[in-house]
C-alpha cells in the first residue's frame, strides 16, 4: 500500500475513534512510525487528507460506471446507483465524515469552503459523466443544478441514517430522483411547445 494511502487510513481511524476535529498529523506520523517531513512529502495540511477521502468515494462511484449491468440501466437507476455508490464507499467511517462536513461549515473557513465547493462541482460533473448525461446549454445548466441539489440533499440525509444498508437514505434518494425526473419531463415539453420529439426519443430525466 502506498504511504499516502497509509497516512488516510489512519488519519480516518483515528478521527473515527475519537475526533476529526482532534486528530493531529504528529498523531497520525507516529501510529505509522513516520515522520512529519514524510506526512508533509504527501499532504500539505489535515485539509488535503479530506480532499485525498472524498477523491476515494468519486473513485468507487466510477468503478461502479464500469459494471457489466451499468449500461442497461436507465438514467434514474444509474444516477441513484452511482451516488449510494459513493456514500457506501465512506460509510465504514461515516463519523468521521460527518465531522469533517461539519468542519467545513464554521464559519471563517473561507479557504475550506471555497475548494469544498469545487469538490461538490467537480463531483457533480464525474457523476454525470458515468450516468452517461449529454445534455447543453439551458437544459445542462439545469440538470446539474438539480443534481448537485438532490446529492447534496441525500448526503445530509445519509450523515444522519441508522437504518441498515442506509436504506432511509436510498428510499429519500430514489424520491428526490423521482421528482426531478418528472420535473425535467414537464419543463422539456413545455420548451417545445408541448410537441414531442419526432425520433420519439424520451427525455432525459434528472
Amino acid at each position: 500500500m502506498m504511504i499516502a494511502d497509509q497516512i488516510v487510513n489512519t488519519a480516518v481511524e483515528l478521527g473515527e475513534q475519537k475526533s476529526w476535529e482532534a486528530v493531529r498529523l504528529h498523531d497520525v506520523a507516529a501510529a505509522l512510525g513516520i515522520t512529519l517531513n514524510d506526512v508533509h512529502a504527501h499532504f500539505r495540511e489535515k485539509e488535503d487528507i479530506v480532499e485525498a477521502w472524498f477523491e476515494r468515494a468519486d473513485s468507487a462511484m466510477l468503478r461502479m460506471a464500469q459494471a457489466p449491468d451499468f449500461s442497461f440501466l436507465t438514467p434514474r437507476q444509474r444516477l441513484h446507483r452511482l451516488i449510494m455508490t459513493w456514500l457506501a464507499s465512506l460509510y465504514p467511517y461515516r463519523k468521521a465524515t460527518r465531522q469533517m462536513i461539519y468542519g467545513k461549515l464554521e464559519p471563517g473557513h473561507l479557504h475550506v469552503q471555497i475548494p469544498g465547493l469545487m469538490r461538490i462541482s467537480r463531483t457533480v460533473q464525474w457523476m454525470r459523466e458515468a450516468a452517461g448525461r449529454d445534455a447543453t446549454y439551458l437544459r445542462r445548466a439545469l440538470e446539474e443544478s438539480a443534481l448537485t441539489s438532490i446529492y447534496l440533499a441525500t448526503f445530509a440525509h445519509w450523515m444522519n441514517d441508522s437504518s441498515s444498508g442506509s436504506s432511509r437514505t436510498s428510499r429519500f434518494l430514489d424520491g428526490c430522483l423521482s421528482v426531478g425526473e418528472n420535473l425535467d419531463r414537464m419543463l422539456f415539453f413545455r420548451w417545445h411547445g408541448g410537441e414531442r420529439r419526432d425520433s420519439g426519443e424520451a427525455p432525459q430525466g434528472t
